[in-house]
């Protein structure tokens, strides 16, 4: 190769290891051949599997580059179109604008949020209860709000926690001095971020790795806990009300006729979440480290010194606007984005914030994700061009009586666990529709399968990060590296969720739905 060549190569994914570069390329070769010359089908399949190997290895590249030269060929060589690309974005616009406006809303709450989760972290001792109030709270929440904008305030938090103690750990590894300093002048000492762990001090390094690995398992109690709550309303998801819709359910109704299988996960999650802590198998169990608390601690104190007549007026401020976000979302009186758009105009307008730099990073962790998403729809288009899903409906819709139920519920779980739980919803909610006019079944059954159709595409989507928006967002926000949070991580920490919700919900959907 010629050292313009090795340029390029160079240049190709940035740091990205060579044989991870190499595999793209090979990807990119070989998707045209599969496609013209062997079965267009087989090519999308191939499609789909490359782009969730390129989630899976989300921290050695971040996916969007990769996935998006995916996407593009898939669209230039016609395994689907631009149009189809466009249909589908236009279809979760509503996505797209939580993501821009409610994720940099939150952004501006992190003082309120802060002071609040730090309290209960530093107040509550037992890990076993602490996790089991992140699983409530996030079910709770998602089952009014949203959980894409649930799993960005413990995103936030989580981030926050980590950064205290990162900035403390690495900043004391740079002062000269002998022993350990109960206090340092923190303005006078450079802190290069937290992706740098090389000033940490070899004692605080243990201490760092299990604060990593505590807030691995709050982020998953949490993220479940959404995916728990979040399948009981008719607001709780998109794909909810979407069902919902086409049902003609109101909210007392959807949660009636779901309740039969999702009351009872429900139920299970919250025992899988306190007997994974009592255990401690499959990476859960990990303690809050006492130095890390001492440091919270102090960094509380230290906040509460400071906090002056200004100070005090913004979080105020702050805790308005998150009653007002929550009674808008509770009713639903626009839709999420624009509400999101809401805070961020009041919380900065009543908190002095006027300077651009200061809305940019609101912005950075929310618009590489959005971008993303819109890759992960181009996939979507390709699977509905392609007709990918169709053998799988076409053989559940074969099938009659209680096997019919069970076999949706599997393959709406599995389904949904490789691809857009809402794509998933809408197409086997509408061949649905299509066979109930058609007089394929009474008004009694197409009831059944509807709930089917919901806790199928909610509860077992929850084995992979692509099967939810939520959980991806977690894979792909600046969280996940830094608390080494990779995809096999999610899906093992997600495994023992994913084997007991999806038993209940099989078992409720054979003997009590």
């Amino acid at each position: 190769m010629n050292s313009f060549g090795k340029v390029i190569l160079k240049n190709f994914l940035g740091k990205s290891p060579q044989w991870y570069k190499y595999t793209i390329i090979a990807f990119l070769l070989i998707n045209p051949i599969i496609y013209f010359f062997i079965n267009p089908f087989l090519s999308g399949w191939v499609l789909v599997a490359e782009f969730i190997f390129t989630l899976a290895l989300a921290l050695k590249c971040y996916p969007l580059p990769a996935s998006g030269l995916l996407a593009i060929e898939a669209v230039i060589i016609g395994m689907t179109s631009a149009d189809t690309v466009y249909k589908e974005v236009s279809q979760n616009l509503p996505i797209i604008l939580l993501l821009m406006f409610m994720v940099a809303g939150i952004h501006f709450m992190k003082d309120g949020l802060l002071v609040i989760f730090s309290k209960i972290l530093v107040s509550v001792k037992s890990k076993v209860f602490l996790s089991l109030i992140f699983c409530i709270l996030g079910a709770f929440l998602s089952a009014f709000l949203d959980a894409l904008t649930v799993t960005a305030v413990i995103i936030a938090v989580a981030y926050s926690f980590y950064n205290i103690f990162h900035k403390y750990s690495s900043k004391l590894g740079r002062v000269s001095s002998t022993g350990e300093p109960d206090h340092f002048d923190d303005d006078l000492v450079e802190y290069a971020g937290v992706t740098d762990d090389s000033s940490i001090p070899e004692e605080h390094k243990k201490d760092l790795d299990q604060f990593r690995g505590f807030l691995r398992n709050l982020m998953m109690h949490g993220a479940v806990g959404t995916a728990l709550g979040g399948a009981t309303t008719i607001v709780g998801e998109p794909q909810n009300l979407l069902i919902g819709t086409i049902m003609k359910w109101s909210f007392a109704d959807f949660f009636l006729y779901c309740s039969r299988i999702s009351i009872p996960v429900l139920i299970v999650g919250l025992f899988v979440c306190l007997f994974l802590e009592l255990t401690g198998i499959m990476g859960y169990g990990y303690k809050l480290p006492d130095k890390v608390r001492a440091v919270l601690e102090n960094e509380n104190k230290e906040k509460a010194k400071k906090m002056d007549a200004q100070a005090i007026a913004r979080l105020a401020i702050q805790a308005i606007v998150g009653v007002l976000l929550i009674i808008a979302l509770a009713l639903h009186l626009a839709e999420v984005g624009l509400i999101g758009l809401l805070v961020i105009i009041l919380l900065t307008a009543f908190n002095g914030i006027t300077e651009e730099h200061q809305f940019g990073a609101a912005f950075h962790e929310a618009l590489p994700f959005t971008s993303l998403l819109v890759v992960f729809f181009a996939i979507v288009a390709v699977i509905h061009d392609l007709h990918l899903f169709s053998p799988v409906i076409d053989l559940v819709l074969s099938i009659e009586g209680r096997n019919q139920l069970i076999s949706l519920f599997l393959a709406n779980g599995i389904l949904s666990a490789i691809s857009d739980n809402v794509f998933v919803a809408t197409v086997y909610i509408k061949e649905l529709q299509a066979a109930f006019e058609a007089g394929a079944f009474s008004y009694e059954w197409y009831t059944k399968l509807a709930a089917v159709v919901n806790m199928g595409t909610n509860i077992p989507s929850v084995a992979t990060p692509n099967g939810q928006a939520a959980f991806l967002f977690l894979l792909t926000s600046s969280l996940a590296p830094v608390i080494r949070l990779s995809f096999m991580s999610m899906v093992k920490l997600a495994l023992p969720y994913t084997i007991a919700l999806t038993a209940t919900g099989l078992l409720a959907t054979m003997f009590l739905l």
